[in-house]
């Protein structure tokens, strides 16, 4: 079992990828790699999307990569392998992103890109720190997690879902904020995992052991 965390320079991945490694380690759920190589993207049995910066950076170096974007669409549209976005790239799933310019997502969970527009002006932007987790609707990620357990989020932006069926939980911060997406066999998350304590460290075992 692999799982492949795609590198295209969206930022450090180091503290993902020990908390991936320590969590397959407890699952006994196989190697995890960060990897630059479209073969290894393609074959792995996983593959992991994060991301940090502005929607239209991170998708032009995500494509700007030889391969890995061929790479990434073989794994997940074609063989079906579970797959998971982490903040940036999370919102790449959507079809647009509007920060900056409008740019095309990979349009796999039908949505666009917004920035977050808190209803109380004292909120401010980004939303960062703390925040409980509201569950809209069941899926294996959420084993052993409940409303009100909470995950650290850093971003500005959100993603605004076509279809209410696909927003799996979201958070309050005056108004409704996206937290976790997803279909079939592909599944994001706004907030890093890797980065929220228990909660997040269970949600990535219940993402090396998910079978879609």
């Amino acid at each position: 079992m692999l799982t492949a965390i795609i590198d295209y320079e969206s930022g450090n991945l180091h503290s993902a990828h020990k908390a991936f490694q320590r969590m397959a380690r407890e699952a006994n759920a196989g190697e995890v790699i960060v990897t630059t190589d479209p073969d290894t993207i393609a074959r792995a049995d996983r593959i992991v999307l994060p991301g940090d910066g502005a929607f239209p950076a991170c998708m032009a170096a995500l494509k700007g990569k030889s391969g890995i974007y061929d790479a990434m669409i073989e794994a997940v549209e074609v063989k079906a392998r579970p797959f998971l976005g982490i903040c940036v790239g999370m919102q790449l799933m959507a079809t647009w992103g509007r920060e900056y310019e409008d740019t095309r997502g990979l349009d796999w969970v039908g949505g666009e890109v917004t920035r977050i527009t808190p209803a109380d002006p004292k909120l401010k932007v980004p939303h960062m720190g703390w925040n409980d987790l509201v569950i809209d609707a069941h899926h294996a990620v959420f084993d052993g997690i409940a409303t009100g357990d909470h995950t650290y989020f850093v971003h500005s932006y959100h993603m605004a879902v076509t279809d209410p069926a696909q927003r799996l939980a979201h958070v309050e911060y005056a108004s409704d904020v996206t937290a976790v997406i997803g279909r079939d066999n592909m599944v994001g998350m706004q907030f890093h995992p890797e980065k929220s304590q228990t909660t997040g460290l269970r949600m990535i075992s219940n993402f090396l052991t998910w079978q879609p």
